[in-house]
């Protein structure tokens, strides 16, 4: 046996495949394959974190769009489909750590994988600070206690407990991520299977409990939009939001694919059950919370959100069991949206594609999994929200500039991906998943998509970007203005020193042919 071949017993023909794959990109195998298919979809599942965004982000709909908002489940559900079948072939040909950055690298060369890369590994700090921020619109309705920092009647009690609690959040993420993959997805899965029932649970109560039908229900729009240009339209757009916040993520089965068994085949099949699953339960919960809320006109449906529904209608002994299990669930969907970054950060970072990038890329042989950015990960996610300690706004601000950067990063994958299948050059993966002639229209939509998406999360709307006065421009543009400074001051960084760096560093490299066959 050579110095290059690995011990232990020999890779499943699956595994082969996967690490030819690999070996393709560049790389060699580095990180242990030890997840399997439910491991895999539970990572999918806990990003996307139906009990997560759906009582984080009920409040927001309702108050924009009235119950009429939740027309916008099943056309985000349709939109965010079509991106993730493009993703499904590209996990089934490239299942790969980091895969946005990888895939968007591959097919678009690599000044368009690093934007890509470093847009989706900024957006994943920030993203892990607003799941964060979500223990705050539980705990303290759990119980008064988790309110440390007054009670909560201040302008900025919420906003600075939110902070403290989240911090806490960020530190547990940290810990469980750096002691290895296998740790953080026996947690994960089990706080998956917590989630999943607790919501199947949920629903069957709501059902037992609903006062009035569908029809009255999901057309009332408070006469909301009313003397506005665009009408309703322009308050369902607004209202959409709290949907689109919910739906991302599912591309976190792929980029555990090089710590997954077949993840060519798993993965796909991982993504697209994630997400149905999600669209499916969530929608559901929505629905039913609607119509068995006592009064649909209540106004603490668009201030104590989902959470005063649960209450409400259960009773405060069986709604308090909901949010514990809500609780379960914001903290699994941030130990994935954690370990999503740390692998994001390693791929970039054995490209020499960040400062640091030997360390960065460094695979701890006792955890083996890259500690380093388990660590930077944590510190800045907690640097982000210590900055917003008085931003009594945190919430939909945090939120929606995470959102925007993922759509953002999502889109230098299928744009990409669209030019390539133009020119005839895209090729799914031999016997693995294919949308054969579906590829095109599909590919379009999702391009098409993901830009209208964008820039509705990011159209300058005060009631988003700058809700409390005094109003200020610069607020309310902040989405464009943030996103453009760290798109540009990233890429100039890139283009004058990194790109000069960049190149598979030697200890990641993949072996000559020859050498791995001795």
């Amino acid at each position: 046996m050579t110095a290059t071949e690995p011990s232990g017993p020999a890779p499943a023909p699956g595994d082969r495949h996967d690490d030819e794959s690999l070996a393709e990109l560049g790389y060699r195998p580095e990180l242990k394959r030890t997840l399997g298919n439910f491991h895999t979809f539970a990572a999918g599942v806990s990003y996307i974190s139906i009990l997560t965004g759906t009582f984080q982000l009920f409040y927001f709909g309702v108050a924009f769009g009235g119950p009429a908002y939740w027309w916008s489940w099943p056309m985000v559900f349709a939109g965010q489909l079509m991106v993730a079948l493009c993703f499904c072939e590209l996990a089934a040909r490239y299942p790969v750590a980091g895969s946005v950055y990888n895939w968007a690298k591959k097919l678009g060369g690599p000044h368009v994988g690093w934007i890509g890369g470093w847009m989706m590994m900024t957006a994943t700090m920030v993203t892990l600070s607003a799941v964060a921020l979500a223990y705050q619109i539980t705990l303290p309705q759990i119980d008064q206690f988790f309110q440390f920092v007054g009670d909560g009647t201040g302008e900025t009690d919420a906003a600075a407990n939110a902070v403290l609690l989240g911090s806490a959040l960020i530190f547990f993420t940290t810990l469980i991520n750096a002691f290895g993959v296998k740790l953080m997805a026996r947690i994960n899965s089990a706080g998956v299977f917590i989630e999943l029932i607790a919501a199947i649970v949920l629903i069957i109560l709501l059902a037992a409990h609903i006062t009035r039908g569908p029809g009255s229900t999901l057309t009332e729009t408070y006469g909301l939009g009313g003397g506005e240009n665009l009408g309703y339209f322009g308050a369902f757009l607004t209202a959409s939001l709290a949907s689109a916040y919910v739906m991302y993520g599912f591309d976190t089965a792929s980029s555990l694919g090089e710590e997954s068994l077949d993840p060519s085949r798993n993965a796909p099949r991982a993504i697209l059950r994630a997400l149905v699953a999600s669209f499916v339960i969530g929608g559901l919960i929505l629905l039913f919370a609607l119509m068995a809320v006592p009064d649909l006109r209540a106004e603490q449906l668009s201030t104590g959100g989902l959470q005063y529904v649960v209450l409400t209608v259960l009773g405060s002994t069986i709604g308090e069991i909901v949010l514990w299990s809500v609780v379960v669930a914001i903290t699994v969907c941030a130990l994935a949206v954690h370990a999503a970054g740390i692998r994001l950060m390693f791929a970039m970072a054995r490209d020499n594609n960040l400062p640091a990038g030997s360390l960065l890329a460094r695979v701890s042989p006792r955890f083996q999994t890259p500690v380093v950015p388990a660590i930077v990960i944590g510190l800045v996610g907690v640097v982000i929200l210590v900055v917003n300690i008085n931003q009594p706004q945190i919430f939909s601000v945090i939120t929606s500039i995470a959102i925007i950067m993922i759509y953002l990063a999502y889109l230098a994958v299928t744009t990409p991906m669209l030019v390539q299948r133009l020119r005839g050059r895209w090729k799914p993966a031999e016997g693995r998943f294919s949308l054969g002639r579906f590829g095109l229209p599909v590919n379009i939509i999702a391009v098409l998509w993901g830009a209208a998406m964008s820039i509705n999360l990011a159209w300058p709307r005060p009631d988003v970007y700058n809700a409390t006065g005094p109003r200020h421009w610069y607020l309310q543009w902040g989405a464009f203005l943030f996103i453009g400074i760290v798109a540009g001051v990233g890429f100039a960084y890139y283009w004058f020193v990194q790109r000069h760096r960049t190149g598979v560093l030697e200890e990641h490299r993949a072996q000559p042919a020859g050498l791995l066959k001795e």
